[in-house]
């Protein structure tokens, strides 16, 4: 089996009634990041996750962690460049330095020193410490027509290239309000693929993104819409259900969030006023 970059290839046996043929696919490639601090020095979080997009992915945990919220927070991200590491292995290690002078309380994080790509926040079942540091989306002009969502699901469909060749990975999307596909990330993990996103929006300079909408492939989670409250994003949509918690999230903080997006139909469980139909 080799392994490149976000596709691995393999050798299988497809079977098909009594017949058995053997070809060749690809993989969606799952390896570990870890992130790490290098003041105080210490391991942040490991994920497992699709390479690429490590810097983006370091950026977005960092910001939906509250560990920094602006740009000029992160001094520098590096891959490993720690010669007592085995070679093969440092493009797995993300180090980051952060500005002099920032002080995260870093115990949240405790959960997170392993961390797999399906989990979510294990046991935090409760609004009260995103109450402490977030805010309500605002009341705003932002507004989108019922018809532009239900042409997203397909515009981010055409541009998934690792999912169409793997058919393994999940997606998040960022759309501006009139349904134009701005940027999509894919990895094994839909944290991280959201986390890719907002990460990669951070280090761009967008944010807050609060005139934009954010499409993820599968269901939205508490920390799907956690993530996106504190990137500001006031439209939340998924292809499949939300749980319980997110809708309670998305009730709390004013987010429009809309659930089993799929041809011409979805549901709206949250912040009503922002659809157009």
């Amino acid at each position: 089996m080799t392994s490149f970059l976000s596709k691995t290839s393999t050798q299988l046996w497809v079977v098909d009634r009594q017949h058995m043929q053997r070809r060749s696919d690809y993989l969606a490639t799952e390896e570990p990041l870890e992130i790490r601090l290098t003041e105080p020095a210490q391991t942040l979080a490991i994920t497992m996750r699709t390479p690429g997009a490590d810097f983006e992915l370091t950026a977005g945990f960092l910001l939906s962690e509250q560990v920094i919220a602006h740009r000029n927070d992160v001094l520098r991200m590096t891959h490993c460049r720690d010669r007592t590491v085995p070679a093969d292995q440092r493009d797995n290690i993300v180090t980051v330095t952060l500005r002099p002078g920032l002080t995260p309380n870093l115990t949240a994080l405790e959960r997170h020193f392993y961390t797999t790509s399906a989990c979510g926040v294990c046991g935090k079942t409760s609004l009260d410490a995103l109450k402490i540091h977030c805010g309500a989306i605002a009341e705003t002009t932002a507004t989108v027509a019922a018809t532009t969502l239900q042409q997203l699901p397909q515009k981010l469909q055409l541009a998934q290239g690792i999912f169409q060749a793997t058919g393994g990975l999940h997606a998040a999307a960022l759309f501006d309000l009139a349904g134009n596909l701005l940027a999509v990330q894919e990895d094994v993990g839909r944290h991280n693929a959201l986390d890719k996103l907002l990460g990669s929006a951070l280090l761009s300079g967008q944010l807050p993104l609060d005139r934009h909408i954010v499409l993820v492939s599968g269901r939205a989670s508490f920390e799907l819409l956690q993530k996106c409250l504190v990137a500001r994003v006031p439209i939340v949509c998924a292809v499949s259900a939300p749980s319980s918690l997110a809708v309670a999230v998305a009730q709390e903080f004013n987010m429009t969030l809309i659930g089993f997006l799929r041809g011409e139909r979805f549901n709206l469980y949250s912040g009503r006023d922002r659809v157009i139909v």
